[in-house]
Formats: C-alpha cells, structure tokens, sequence
C-alpha cells in the first residue's frame, strides 16, 4: 500500500482502503491512482512542500509499479478466460430488460400456435440458489426459446410461493417480519435468477404473499365453501406443551420437537378440511390421458388408492358373553378370508374404544394412548418397527363363524383411515402375523395356492388361491374350495343378506387438513357469530382479507394460532346480519397459493377476475410443467382437485392444469471420498471395513485419490481402496455449490451448458466443478473461431472474421446435419446429445478455410437457446442490429441430410478382400483408381495384370486379374 510505504505512524490509511485490494480489476486500479492522490495531499499537509518534495518521487514510483502490476494482471485474467464473458453477460442482460425482449403482450395473435411453458415456482429461502436449481430452469429456458423462434407465442413467467415455515420461525427467532425476510429473500432469488439469462416475462412476477394474489386463493376457498367441499372437524394435531403451539409434521423429529426437543402429543383440535375425497375417481380416472412419466401417475394412483371390497359388521360381547348393542365396523379388501379374522385391533383414537375397555385393562389402554399419542402416523405405520399393542378385556362376535374373538388396540391401526378397526388375519397378512406370534394370537390358515393342507403353512401367505377352513353351518356360510375371487363375492352377498355388512368402494386418499395454527399464511374468509357460534363467510366484495401486522409472532401458549393476538382484527362484525363475531385465527397451508398460480399467470393483473376466459382458453392447459419429483403426488393432486373444481364452475376451460409434467433429475454434490481406519488410526481398505464392522472415517482430498480399475484408491497407496460417495446437495453436509461462483469464474453461459451437458436431463447426475471447463472451453473455441484471436492484451477485434462467399457442399452438410440433430434432442428433452453435435460442428469447422457467413450465422441461431449471451453476441458483431430472440430457428435441408458417399465391395477374382468409399454415381475408372491406391487393396493388385473389370455402380467392383506379369497402369 502506498502509505505504509512512508513508515510514518500519521499516514495510517482509511479503513476503506485496507480491503480495496480484493475489489475488480476496475476497483484496484481506482484504489492505486486515488490512493497516491490522497498521499500527496497529506504529505504536504503534514511536512509541507520541500520535505514532500523528497518522497514523493518513490511514491510516484510505487503508485506506477502498482498500476502497472494490476494491468498486467487484468491482462493474463484476461488471457485467462476463454471468451469475455464477464462483459458480454451483463450487457446484454441490460439490453434484455431495458427492450423488454421477453414481454408476452396481454393481447397476443391467437391465430399462432402458443407454448406455455413453466417451471414448479420456488420457496424463496434465504440461502439462495444452489446449482441444483438451474437445471431445471435451463431446461425450461431453452424450450421457451427455441419455440419463440418456431414462432409460437410463448409464455414463460417466474414468480414465488412465498408463504411457509422457515421465513415463520426466523420470525420468532429474531422479532423481523416475515414479510420483509421473503422479500428480501426474493430479491436474491430474482437477481440469480436474471444473472443465469432466463427469459422469464418478468412483468408477470407473482408473489402468493401479495394480497392482490392471495385475494384469489380466499375467492377459491369460499367456492369450496359454498360446494361442500370445505368443512370443520375435529381431527388431530402435533400438539407441543412446552412450546405451547401446533407444530407441522415436518417440525416434529422421533417424537419430539425440532426445536428445543420437548415432547410432542397428538391433540384433538378442530380444523378446516377440503373434500378432495368426492373427486378421488375422477382424478384417478383422468390421469390415463396425461403425458406424464408413468412413476408419476402410478405414485398418484397408489396415493388415490381405489379398492373395493367389503364394510363387515363385528358384534361386540359384554362381559357374560351375550352380544351387546355396540358394533365394530371393518372394512376389508379380502372378505374371502373372513374365517381367518382371529381378532380385531382398533385404533388407539378409535370412538367406540372408551365404551368397550374393561375395568381390569382400562389403566393399561390409557397408558397406551398417551404413549401412542407422541407418535406420527408416519412413525406408527412404519413396516419395519415392531409392532406394540394392548388388550382392551372385550370380545367381538365373528359373524361367519360365530366365535369369539379378542379386541385389540394398536397404533399400527390409524383412526383417520378407513374405520379405524380392522379384522386382523394373521395367517394371510405380515404385520398380523407379527402382532399375533408377539401375543400368541391363534392363527387360522383359509385359502391355499395349490390345495396345500394349510397346517403346512410356517409363513404368511398374502395372495389368492382356494379356500379351506370356511364353513359354519350356523351361519349358513360355506365357501370351501371356492376361489378368492368368488368367495370374496358370496361373502359379500351374504353379508347384505344377513344385514352383517355391505359390498364397499374405498380409498386411501384422504380429505385435506387445510389449517394451519401459524401467522404467515392467507386468512381463511370465515368468521363465527358470538351468539350461536356459526360459521359465516366473508362476501365476495369484502376480498382480500388482508393478514393483521404482528410484532409478536409466538406461539400462544394455549393452542389459539398466533392471528388471536390481533384482539382488534379478530373481533368483527358480519356484514350481512350485523351481528359481532369472531374471525378465524388459523391460516390456509402453503400449499394453497400453488394450486392455481399457473393460471394467474396468465392474467396477473386482472383486479375483477381470477383469470380472463380468452386468456385462460387460448394459454391452457399448460403445456410443458418442469419440477423435481417430490412434488409428485400432493401438489400435483391438490393442483388438479382445485382444477376440476374450476372446472366444474366455469371457470377454467380444460379438465386437467398440466399437458405434459417432466422430472428433472437432481445434481448430486461432488464426489467424496472417505479412507477407512483402524483402531490404531491406519487406514485400511473399504473391504476390509465391510467385514471388520463399524470404522472410522477420514475425508481424502480428490488429488490424493486415482483410479485403479472399478475402484477409487490412495495415490500413495493404491492397496488402500475408499469409498466414493455423492450425496444431495444440503448446508449440513458442506457440499452446496453456489451458481453465483460458478458464474463468476466461467459466466452463465457455460453453467448453462454443462448443466445440460452433464446428461440426460431426467437423471441424478453428480456435480464436477473440472466437468465445466470442458464446455467453457467449447464456448471459447466457438468465440475464437468466429472473432478470431485475441489480441496480445488479451482483448478481442471488433467484429468477426467471417466471410461473404458461397459454402462448399461439405460446410452444408455439416451445417444442416447439425441443426437437424439439435432440433430433434430440443424437441426430446435430449440437451446433452444436442450439444455434443454442436461440439461436432465446431470440430468440423475448424478444419475449414475459410467460414461463410451463413453457415455460421446458422450455427449461432442453434446455439442461441443453450448459451443466448454469446450467442447475441456474436449476432450483433455478424451485423444484426436487433435481439435474435425472434428470429427464425434453422430448418434443416434433407438434401443435405443423405449420405452422399457409400462403401462399396472390392472383390479379386471373385473372392472380397475390402471396401472403399466413393461419391454416388462414381465411375468405374475413379472406383478402380481409389481401389489401386487403398493400402489393404494394393497388395492384390501391384505388380499384376488385368484381364477385366467388373463394375456394377453403387453395389460392387470385381477385379479378374491374367496370368500375364503386366504392371497395373502400364497399358
């Protein structure tokens, strides 16, 4: 630094100018010249003119060498870099949002094609974007590009699903609002998000926080309302005493809480619920036309879960054995093996279970249903736990066989599913099975594959077969040597006769818990009058009911959602009897705002309406929907139950939101490699490990790591094999790669391409920082050979060094094979193989003279959608005064497309010995000559004479060769 040059403890320099080292090259070379001004001035304040006059020269000295020092490290930072991107980027992001290039006008040419293309729109959580999250965005960026140059309209909008826990809990831990937190947060997302290139039409941003949107959500919810598809209910809830709040699934760790690990119970609360049940089979009947992966729907059809089967009526006994009033009512999809139920087990939750305990076993069902009260559904119904039960000390009848069987209760059974009780057939089921060897339950065997006598059973058998072991004759009800499916039937039929139960039609799907005990969420539109306590919605006209600003978002303590604090919000009146009432406290769950964003979208600023009905009819249904699979079953399923509901009023014109749903598949963080060791702290091979049990491990840094066949080893020690792992990428883990650096060191465009470069778009690929300056390397080679080098300063000619004359047949073919590959993998999702022929291309190219102005231009139409920086770019050096966003996308030329050389046959006196390659209608006299001077072929013929030639073109030459010792050629 230029003041502690002087050694003189006055000089101390500003704080400022203590860090102005580590600025850009622009901010060191600012530093270096106003630093030496600053000196000057305070040397001659200080020692005035004449003893400044006797340092200043070495300080002059100094502030040169410096300046010159930092140019020449701009000059090899530039030389460094393949191409310039850190100026072409922002400019042209500049030009982007200042011309408004990517605006997709509210009233656009219905007569064109349109293209509605959208990604899953983020939570915008404070750590920002990691490279996992451009790949999808990429994806969606280069198919909205390429069909605006197809010329379709096209739709491509970004926005955010702002409401949720985290900004919530920040809250509560710092005092800030949630609103400024998410909005904060969201304007680090959208710079990311701007910094990549995406052409998102940034006027139609959406925030579901906004309660311009969330008015939307409030209108949806009082349709629901107003169709019986919303309802209160008693159901129950993650409540935690110490903490004094309701706590979300996903806030509750092994039984406890996340935060502060206090014991978490299950609580009966009242709650709002969405009857998603009503349209269970339409969603599952309408995902058969849907061009989604078939993971996907098969998920949705496994979570709608649609069986039929049979409601059974079991008679519970008092305690002298007579049957009682009180009846337990299952529901089964294996009614044929009803002679096999041994017992029944109910819910710890179940209704009629207070009424039915004996006094003998009343303090031990208690003590269980507290214990099973600290427990998730997750956790209760989890196949590999072992399985824990109580006698409740009653007995139901078996109605097909008239025995008397045990009444259990146990928290594998769930109160909300079904009927809470199931008849439990331990011959034919796994977890049955388990419970009853644990309780020493009788186990009765009824159906048989292959008329096997059943007593030869030692495992359950859960499929179909014949029937054994059914027969009462005093219930009338024989079903032996029957198969399942025809048992199942005449139990059914003789269970509606008998008035002991019914044919049923059930599903796993349950209605929607639509309550969420928290601040940061939409207002539900619903009050309750203080008189009677009804519910009464808020009219239409009173929208948006708007969140109450809160400085204190802790729980309450009682369990009332943290909205009861607003006393002056909460108390109201109902407009339309004017009677006081009491508004509702809970808020709707995140998932509310993302069930119907995709439609706004189309219309975000409509103040009268949900969506126009033109702009929904022309824009629907979307037709490209790019997310991760974890959104698989609820936020599509709930996405599509809010659509048909639209649907069904009118609002919304097609039956289902999404044309076509892809997956991608997820970046991995980079590759770990870990050394197992010893006690005595010496490593020892990964194998070796495997069979000794639990070790140590200790990360290897990758450049002391090679490959030795198969596996990764120790440079140093190859006898040493490690284990390699990837892992998703998390904060916890240390392996979160920030785009922001990435883009820093090698620009936006080459994340872009090696993001789809690094595979197929659908699979888990694992990240390699070394993997991108493969590509970047590919962007300079392309910058190079049309710019030319660069300069000895490392700065690049204006313009480029095409040229105007005619391409050869060769640049044609090359071109057009290029744009016909690059079409095809756009059209397929295929990103990698797309580039790869680009990579081809630019091979191919420079092996040429001379490169022709369209043939280039061509090529950067081609690359425009996967790197549009460079590409407009180099449009704008080509001489195009305007974006290339709207120009035509080449088509290929199938003349071009055709091989236009073939292999053809070479025979010796009739016998094959090769081929050569020669141009279509090639002459018998070129074909001979290629075949003479081939080096496999020349052996034969040098050196003897031809008698003759035949030729066939295109299929084959025979050369007969004579007795005679004549040179070929010498005639």
């Amino acid at each position: 630094m230029l003041h502690t040059q002087l050694h003189i403890q006055l000089l101390q320099p500003p704080p400022l100018h203590r860090h102005a080292l580590s600025f850009s090259a622009y901010g060191r070379r600012k530093f270096t010249t106003t630093s030496a001004a600053t000196a000057v001035a305070v040397g001659k304040s200080c020692f005035g003119k004449g003893v400044w006059n006797g340092v200043s020269r070495s300080i002059r000295n100094s502030a040169t060498k410096e300046l010159s020092e930092v140019e020449e490290q701009d000059r090899k930072e530039s030389i460094r870099r393949a191409y310039p991107f850190h100026e072409i980027e922002p400019r042209w992001q500049r030009f982007w949002e200042e011309n408004r290039t990517f605006r997709t006008p509210d009233d656009v040419d219905t007569s064109k094609p349109k293209f509605y293309v959208l990604d899953m729109f983020p939570y915008p959580s404070g750590a920002g974007l990691h490279v996992g999250h451009p790949l999808g965005y990429t994806a969606t960026d280069i198919l909205a590009r390429f069909k605006r140059m197809q010329g379709y309209n096209v739709l491509h909008p970004m926005g955010w699903d702002a409401f949720g826990l985290p900004a919530e809990q920040y809250a509560i831990e710092t005092g800030t609002h949630p609103k400024i937190t998410t909005t904060r947060n969201i304007a680090r997302f959208r710079s990311q998000l701007k910094s990549l290139g995406f052409s998102y039409d940034w006027e139609r941003e959406i925030s579901t926080i906004e309660p311009e949107y969330y008015k939307w959500t409030q209108w949806i919810f009082l349709q629901l309302l107003k169709r019986g598809l919303a309802y209160q209910a008693e159901v129950p809830v993650n409540w935690c005493p110490a903490l004094g709040t309701v706590l979300a699934n996903e806030e509750v760790v092994d039984g406890v809480s996340e935060r502060g690990g206090h014991p978490v119970i299950r609580k009966p609360m009242r709650q709002w619920i969405l009857k998603i049940t009503a349209y269970a089979d339409r969603l599952l009947e309408d995902l058969d036309d849907l061009n989604w992966p078939e993971s996907v729907k098969e998920m949705q059809r496994n979570w709608i879960g649609r069986s039929e089967g049979a409601e059974v009526e079991f008679c519970v006994l008092n305690s002298d054995g007579q049957e009682s009033d009180n009846k337990i009512t299952v529901y089964t999809t294996r009614p044929d093996t009803i002679f096999g139920a041994t017992y029944l087990v109910l819910a710890p939750e179940h209704f009629l279970l207070s009424s039915l305990v004996s006094t003998v076993q009343s303090k031990y069902v208690e003590e269980y249903k507290e214990i099973a009260s600290r427990k998730s559904d997750l956790e209760r119904t989890e196949l590999q736990k072992e399985k824990t039960g109580v006698f409740s000390g009653a007995y139901a009848r078996n109605p097909a066989n008239g025995e008397a069987i045990p009444i259990w209760v146990a928290d594998y059974v769930l109160g909300s599913y079904g009927t809470g009780a199931i008849m439990a057939v331990p011959a034919h089921d796994t977890r049955d099975h388990e419970f009853a060897l644990k309780y020493d339950i009788p186990i009765c065997w009824v159906v048989t594959p292959n008329d096997i006598n059943g007593d030869d059973f030692e495992k359950p058998y859960p499929g179909e077969g014949l029937i054994i072991n059914s027969s009462s004759s005093t219930t009338a009800l024989d079903i032996n040597g029957l198969s399942s499916k025809v048992a199942a039937s005449k139990v059914i039929e003789w269970a509606e006769k008998t008035a002991h139960g019914k044919k049923k039609v059930n599903y796993k799907l349950r209605d929607w818990l639509f309550a969420r005990q928290r601040y940061w969420g939409e207002p539900i539109p619903v009050s309750f009058l203080d008189d009677s306590g009804e519910s009464v919605p808020l009219p239409e006209t009173e929208l948006p009911l708007t969140l109450p600003e809160l400085d204190d978002f802790t729980p309450t303590g009682t369990g009332e959602p943290p909205l009861s604090k607003a006393v002056s919000w909460v108390k109201t009146t109902d407009p339309l009897s004017g009677k006081p009432a009491r508004r509702e406290t809970s808020t709707m769950p995140q998932w509310a705002g993302s069930c119907w964003y995709y439609l706004r979208f189309m219309d975000p600023k409509n103040s009268d309406s949900l969506v126009d009905k033109k702009k929904e009819m022309y824009w629907s249904p979307v037709d490209v929907y790019v997310g991760g699979a974890e959104h698989a079953v609820l936020h599509l399923l709930y996405s599509r139950f809010w659509h048909k509901v639209l649907y069904d009023i009118g609002v919304v014109s097609t039956k289902e939101p999404f044309k076509c749903v892809i997956n991608q598949g997820i970046i991995l963080g980079e590759v770990q490699y870990m050394a197992c060791k010893d006690q005595d702290g010496n490593y020892i091979s990964a194998e070796t490990a495997a069979t000794l049990g639990e070790q140590a491990q200790e990360r290897i840094p990758e450049e002391k790591v090679t490959k030795s066949g198969e596996y990764f080893v120790l440079k140093e020690n190859p006898d040493i094999r490690l284990i390699a792992r990837a892992h998703k990428m998390s904060k916890s883990r240390g392996n979160v790669i920030n785009p922001d650096d990435v883009v820093l060191e090698y620009g936006a465009d080459s994340l872009r391409l090696y993001e789809m470069f690094m595979g197929p778009f659908r699979d888990s690929k694992v990240w390699n920082t070394s993997g991108i300056e493969g590509v970047h390397r590919f962007l300079g080679r392309t910058w190079r050979l049309i710019v030319g080098a660069p300069l000895p300063n490392g700065a690049y000619s204006d313009g480029t060094v095409v040229v105007d004359g005619e391409p050869t047949v060769d640049q044609l073919r090359s071109l057009h094979r290029c744009i016909d590959k690059v079409t095809e993998e756009i059209d397929g999702t295929r990103f990698n193989t797309g580039i790869s022929a680009m990579m081809e291309f630019i091979n191919a190219a420079y092996k040429w003279d001379k490169h022709p102005r369209s043939i280039i231009e061509a090529f950067v139409l081609l690359l425009s959608p996967y790197a549009p920086h460079m590409a407009e770019e180099l449009w704008f050096r080509l001489g195009h005064k305007s974006s290339l966003a709207y120009e035509t996308f080449p088509k290929a030329n199938p003349a071009y497309l055709k091989d236009s050389t073939i292999v053809l046959p070479v025979q010796i006196n009739g016998k094959m010995r090769g081929t050569i390659e020669v141009e279509e209608g090639c002459a018998e006299e070129d074909a001979f000559n290629l075949a003479s001077s081939d080096e496999r072929l020349s052996k034969f013929l040098d050196g003897k004479s031809i008698k003759k030639r035949i030729y066939v073109p295109g299929k084959i030459l025979n050369v007969i060769l004579d007795s005679k010792n004549v040179k070929v050629g010498t005639r």
